[in-house]
């Protein structure tokens, strides 16, 4: 169902606020070819209103002859902003970017945060915002899983569909992912709720089940057949199963890149907003998959790159992958237990 303006405006100042912005701050509002024109209409209006300096840049589109999909994260290649001195010149110099086009995965955007600069995504259709909208009970409780993922050694993960994982961890930082940019050179993503880290490389080994029902993204579609991975070393080297282990080894072969395989981010979702099903209403089109990636105790992991933590990796082939009912553990403490988040405290 649509969403009011109002109630889009309303929204765009809850995060505003939990971001920090204040009056005479310059904010650059960065769209392109996809970008819902409601979300851009009332952000203009809520920056103007709260008293900011607004600007807007629209982008081309770029990597539509590479990508197999018209979704932003079906190729990681180059970016709007690749080669482009004036377009990096006007976000290093805001204090706010609101990326309505989604930069991802990108070392423009690197450059622009170490400036000092905050990056807020924000690209998920208008109602699916204003449902999300982030509060601080969702930093605090993202912050508090991300201290306990900081201090683990190891990350273990298992399920009754045969998953059983171990990830050592501490050379990558941790993630916290709650919906606004509330301190400088920060990014986020409005909605999310969930932790994450990447695995010490090469240090990933088991295996991944992909069971019926879970999710693979950015196909955004849900399994129907288990898809078997096997992981050596920090790698897939194996994607066993049906038609949907096909779908998934073709489409990633498409890349001709060994390091789509290596196994990226893993944590878990933190949002209970967010729901498994939304996924099931919305034409593939409309949405990044957002309520997929954050509702609460999923077991998320990805494929592909490792730079937005630091890492060297930057392919561009970028697989997320939300599975239902898995056990989380940290140094063999549970903080998921077949799919419902614990021990908190």
């Amino acid at each position: 169902m649509p969403v009011a303006d109002y109630e889009m405006i309303r929204a765009w100042k809850q995060v505003l606020t939990l971001s920090n912005l204040r009056a005479g701050q310059a904010v650059t509002i960065l769209t392109g070819a996809a970008t819902h024109p409601q979300t851009l209409a009332t952000a203009l209006i809520a920056c103007q209103d709260m008293g900011a300096v607004v600007n807007r840049l629209d982008l081309p589109p770029v990597n539509g002859e590479k990508a197999l999909s018209r979704d932003a994260l079906a190729y990681l290649g180059t970016t709007p902003l690749t080669g482009n001195k004036a377009a990096m010149a006007a976000l290093k110099a805001s204090d706010l970017v609101l990326d309505l086009m989604t930069l991802l995965f990108s070392p423009e955007q690197h450059e622009i945060l170490q400036g000092g600069t905050k990056i807020l995504l924000a690209v998920e259709p208008p109602e699916v915002l204003a449902r999300l909208v982030p509060t601080e009970g969702d930093r605090g409780r993202v912050q508090a899983a991300a201290r306990r993922v900081q201090a683990a050694k190891r990350m273990t993960v298992t399920s009754a569909a045969g998953t059983s994982l171990v990830c050592p961890l501490g050379e990558f930082p941790t993630i916290c992912e709650y919906g606004f940019v509330d301190e400088p050179g920060r990014w986020d993503h409005w909605p999310s709720g969930f932790v994450l880290t990447f695995p010490d490389e090469g240090g990933a080994n088991g295996t991944i089940v992909i069971d019926r029902g879970d999710i693979v993204l950015p196909q955004k579609s849900y399994v129907a057949d288990p898809i078997v991975l096997t992981v050596e070393n920090g790698y897939a080297t194996r994607i066993e199963g049906g038609v949907d282990a096909e779908l998934l080894r073709t489409y990633m072969a498409t890349f001709n890149d060994p390091e789509a395989y290596a196994i990226s981010h893993i944590g878990w979702g933190l949002q209970p907003r967010a729901h498994w099903s939304t996924l099931a209403m919305y034409d593939r089109e409309a949405t990044l998959g957002m309520d997929a990636r954050a509702y609460e105790g999923n077991f998320l992991f990805s494929l592909g790159p490792n730079n937005e933590a630091g890492g060297s990796r930057t392919t561009a082939c970028h697989i997320d992958i939300p599975l239902r009912r898995c056990t989380v553990s940290l140094d063999g403490q549970e903080v998921v237990r077949d799919g419902k988040v614990v021990n908190e405290a």
